[in-house]
């Protein structure tokens, strides 16, 4: 899911350049003129910060896939699937050696990626928070982010996960106590972004600064008010269910409260920007409203993220097998030449 919305995330860049038959400018080598770009741009960290992420991301799956692919190559009943699994497991034969330089490089890959999820976050806030604009000009946005990042992507993972569990009946791996563990954290990371609303809004009322209140009250009664409520309102308010065991064991009310906070974390993209259309100046001020390319561009990507994760599910283990054998005592199949499933309870 990671690598299918960063895929979709770095089409908008493009589009917001003007010019993206240049986005090699970006990159940190000159050039045809001879000019480097700029380090000072935010611009320029988020493309160091989501390309390292893609990749790292792209790699950590791809690594951990490869026991599947060979177990799908062995497996495979014609002879073009043996071609294509037989050369995307790359020569996996399940030895001791291959399976230890795997462990490794796993650990190895996870213990990288983790600290990754922290660091394009806090990047991608930079993108606002180092600008002098009136509530974006803020230390919070960093931890802000990465905990919306976490509540929005669990909801996410959650949201795809109910549906595919019912069609392809995967209960059994997918178990209520694994809802109810998603909806704990959803629940925790949901207040700590609440914290971030509640702290901008006290920051603007305590420091006495009059563009930050007054962008305050902007945006929670000005022309766009309805998006700011319907932002608490989804990030907020309806989260609160999860308190309740019944609801986070539910997939219904589960899956109802990770729709909202996909709404609610898309509004507050929507406030961060949209809002800023009457700033300080009247002269400058106007209205958005989207148009039908707009909503294309919107309805594209929705489209493209869905249409590769179903490529995903057809073609590929969803559920890793290699860690689902681990699980397995002996005598029901599980065992085998690796060390960890030798040792599985």
């Amino acid at each position: 899911m990671t690598i299918f919305a960063v895929m979709c995330a770095g089409i908008f860049p493009l589009i917001h350049m003007g010019r993206p038959w240049f986005f090699y400018w970006l990159f940190p080598f000159p050039n045809v003129a001879g000019v480097y770009p700029q380090f000072r741009s935010p611009l320029t960290w988020d493309v160091f910060a989501v390309t390292t992420y893609f990749t790292v991301s792209l790699v950590f799956w791809y690594i951990g896939l490869v026991p599947d692919l060979a177990a799908l190559r062995d497996a495979a009943s014609k002879r073009w699937q043996r071609v294509v699994y037989g050369i995307l497991s790359i020569g996996w034969r399940g030895s001791a050696i291959h399976w230890r330089r795997y462990e490794k490089v796993y650990l190895l890959l996870g213990g990288l990626s983790t600290p990754l999820v922290l660091s394009v976050h806090t990047v991608v806030s930079f993108d606002f928070a180092v600008a002098i604009v009136p509530l974006w000009h803020a230390t919070i946005f960093p931890p802000f982010f990465v905990a919306g990042a976490i509540f929005s992507g669990f909801a996410m993972v959650v949201a795809l996960a109910i549906p595919i569990r019912k069609w392809y009946k995967l209960e059994d791996f997918f178990t209520d106590h694994h809802l109810d563990i998603c909806g704990k954290v959803m629940l925790a990371t949901g207040m700590l972004v609440c914290y971030g609303y509640f702290s901008e809004a006290w920051m603007a009322w305590y420091g006495h600064t009059l563009y930050e209140w007054g962008t305050t009250i902007e945006r929670a009664f000005g022309p766009y008010w309805w998006s700011y409520w319907i932002l608490l309102f989804c990030n907020l308010v309806v989260p609160q269910i999860l308190w309740f065991k019944w609801a986070r064991r539910s997939p219904f009310w589960l899956e109802l409260v990770c729709i909202s906070a996909l709404i609610g974390m898309w509004f507050e993209r929507y406030v961060i920007v949209i809002t800023l259309t009457r700033d300080q100046i009247p002269s400058s001020w106007g209205r958005y409203s989207p148009t039908m390319w707009d909503y294309a561009t919107m309805a594209g990507s929705l489209g493209l993220f869905l249409f590769l994760f179903f490529l995903f599910i057809r073609y590929l283990p969803m559920i890793s097998i290699t860690e689902m054998r681990e699980l397995l005592p002996r005598k029901q199949g599980g065992g085998g030449g690796h060390s960890i499933m030798e040792n599985a309870p």
